[in-house]
């Protein structure tokens, strides 16, 4: 039997648009106007409309949160997925799709989230695509308030720190791309302490339930349905690594066959396959995909 794992994108895979033909869902409607309720902004009118302030934090992980969960409920109707995983704010959604937490509980953990991780400035993050492994963990092991953030593949990831940090770690590295990234604080790092010690309160006063389906968390790929586990882990993400590398090798060990990444983009499945390139690989990003699948 095909045992299927469903992973969810974060921030970086929005895209101006996104979400507006889900209105054709029977239920989207009232889940747009609750989210507007809890956020005090719409996310038809920011994802339609306004491709700046989609692009920022404050309201891009909400967006994401609300367009991957309904893309989620309408195909939950169909199947049921053995194991969930998602990158960075797309952990949320994973948490939301196995029981942890209901909808709205979790759209306001984003919701702060967000506004805390908005408001972070000083810091850093670069992408390397193309590099020496080897020489780039020397690199971080020499310098000062830099880490690696996101452990994406074996060719792609994101350091986090200090400008200065960054700086010196790039100019060490031979890579085919460094890429500085368009955000306001160095995310996944010790840097983003303070807010994850206040994000921690919030999370505190949230109950967690037992999963009903295992969960491969950014900070430990292992499998978990236990509800403080998972809280846990929660916890220790928005300073800790994103081990998605681990998290795909983490999939086939599980006796997973078929990954089916949810949300805009491709990012995920085109990770994983670089990691795992005899898994299939299924991508639902808006209702043309949705018809497509749910026919088959």
């Amino acid at each position: 039997m095909t045992k299927t794992a469903w992973v969810f994108p974060g921030q970086g895979s929005q895209a101006l648009g996104m979400g507006i033909d889900l209105l054709e869902l029977p239920q989207a409607k009232a889940k747009f106007e609750q989210a507007a309720e809890i956020l005090g902004w719409s996310v038809i009118d920011i994802c339609q409309n306004q491709e700046e302030k989609l692009s920022r934090t404050l309201y891009t992980q909400p967006c994401l949160y609300v367009v991957e969960s309904l893309l989620v409920d309408a195909l939950r109707q169909k199947e049921q997925p053995d194991l969930v995983a998602g990158h960075s704010l797309g952990e949320y959604i994973a948490l939301y799709v196995a029981g942890v937490f209901e909808w709205s509980a979790g759209l306001r953990l984003v919701k702060r989230r967000a506004e805390l991780m908005d408001a972070a400035a000083g810091g850093m993050m670069a992408a390397f695509i193309g590099f020496d492994r080897q020489q780039l963990d020397q690199a971080i092991a020499q310098t000062n308030d830099v880490v690696l953030a996101n452990d994406n593949s074996a060719a792609q990831v994101v350091i986090s720190g200090t400008p200065e940090a960054v700086k010196s770690v790039i100019s060490q590295v031979k890579a085919k791309r460094a890429i500085p990234l368009n955000v306001s604080g160095a995310f996944h790092s010790p840097l983003m302490s303070p807010a994850a010690t206040e994000f921690e309160e919030v999370l505190s006063s949230v109950a967690f339930l037992p999963a009903n389906i295992p969960v491969a968390s950014n900070v430990d790929p292992t499998p978990s349905i236990d509800s403080e586990i998972l809280k846990q882990r929660l916890i220790q993400q928005m300073t800790g690594s994103v081990r998605w590398r681990e998290i795909s090798l983490a999939l086939p060990e599980n006796n997973i066959s078929r990954v089916v990444e949810i949300g805009p983009g491709n990012v995920l499945t085109g990770l994983i396959k670089r990691t795992c390139p005899d898994l299939s690989l299924i991508n639902i990003r808006n209702m043309d995909d949705f018809k497509k699948f749910v026919s088959v």
